[in-house]
Formats: structure tokens, sequence, C-alpha cells
């Protein structure tokens, strides 16, 4: 199969910002709102869906000659199955506290949508270079995401980062609702429109 369509330098930077999977693609929502009450656990996330995302596009990438029409998606999924079993143990081995409290959500990055749609929209066509820096751009881009959401949800929720305090109760009110689901929702509704208001202002500019 023909290596062809954006550079490896093009896959990374659109990763980032202009095809960001969180905030221009919506892709990922389930550990965007289920993860990002903190920014410990959203971090651990994005650092476990990078993990997966570059290992399955450099696999997928390898063989895709000899990917079946027919059989990809099952392929895709088992290629990445295998890297989340890797990260879940790691990290039940390694840091065993934040695999507690992930639960779930590790095992779930099977089918996390994002990971599925860069192997069969790059890995399986273009070559693993491209591959592999499509993959690190969608996992800074995802992780820029995570952090964002994390950030305002812990700071004005907790008045803390990364479980230390910096704003005190007596200085600062404590949003509670913001480290309840009600607040990813919330939150994540007006980092979109953010977000939104942002690129329509870049091309009003650009006109």
């Amino acid at each position: 199969m023909a290596s062809s369509g954006p550079t490896a330098t093009e896959r990374f930077i659109n990763g980032i910002i202009p095809e960001n999977p969180v905030y221009r693609q919506l892709l990922g929502m389930c550990p965007v709102l289920a993860v990002t009450n903190g920014l410990k656990p959203a971090m651990t996330m994005a650092a476990a869906t990078g993990f997966v995302l570059i290992s399955a596009n450099i696999i997928t990438s390898l063989i895709r000659n000899l990917l079946k029409p027919h059989l990809r998606i099952l392929v895709f999924t088992l290629t990445i199955a295998t890297f989340v079993t890797i990260a879940d143990k790691i990290l039940a081995a390694y840091l065993y506290e934040m695999s507690k409290a992930l639960g779930p959500y590790i095992p779930l990055i099977i089918v996390n949508c994002l990971i599925i749609s860069r192997c069969e929209i790059c890995a399986s066509k273009q070559d693993v270079k491209v591959a592999f820096f499509d993959g690190l751009g969608m996992s800074l881009g995802f992780a820029l995401a995570l952090a964002s959401i994390a950030t305002v949800r812990e700071l004005l929720g907790s008045g803390s980062l990364f479980g230390v305090e910096l704003l005190a109760p007596t200085t600062w009110p404590r949003w509670g609702i913001l480290v309840l689901p009600p607040g990813a929702f919330l939150t994540l509704g007006v980092l979109l429109g953010v977000a939104e208001w942002w690129g329509q202002r870049k091309k009003a500019k650009e006109a």
C-alpha cells in the first residue's frame, strides 16, 4: 500500500491544535469527562492513552501491507488491547493507588475512538515515521485538552493543582460543583465555546 497524505510534520502539528482530538474532533469524551477532576488522574490517563496510541500506530503501520479490508478493525482492536493490557499492568505495578482511582477507565482505552480512528486514517495508509508523529501529535493534543479541563476543575473546585493547595479557602471560595460529574460537562462546554470562538476569530482575521 503506497504511503500518501500529510507529512510527518503536518500530522504532528495538526494533532496538537488544528485537529485537536477533544476540542476539534470531540473524540475520547469518556475519559475527558470522567478523570479530569484532578491533574494527577488526567495526566496519568493522557500518558497511558499516548503510550497506546503511539504503539498501536507503529504496529499498524508496520503491518499495513498485510491488512485485509474485512479484518482491519479486528486487527486494530487486538493491537490496541495488547498495549492497553501492558499499560494497565504497569500502572497496577508501579502506581497502584492511581490504578485503583482510574478503575475501569484504563481498560476502556481499548474502545477509545481516537486510537481506532488514527489507525484507520493514518497508520494503515502511511509509513512508520508518519504514523509515529501522528500518534505523538494526537497524544500531545489529547494531553493538552485533559490538562486544560483538569486545571480549571481542580483549581476552582479544590483550590489546588496536583493536590498542592494554591488557593486558601479564606481567600477563594470553593466551586465544589466543578469537581463533581456536572462540573465536567460545564467546564468542557465553556472551553469548547472558547475554542470555537478563537477559531472563528482566527478565520475572520485571515479573511
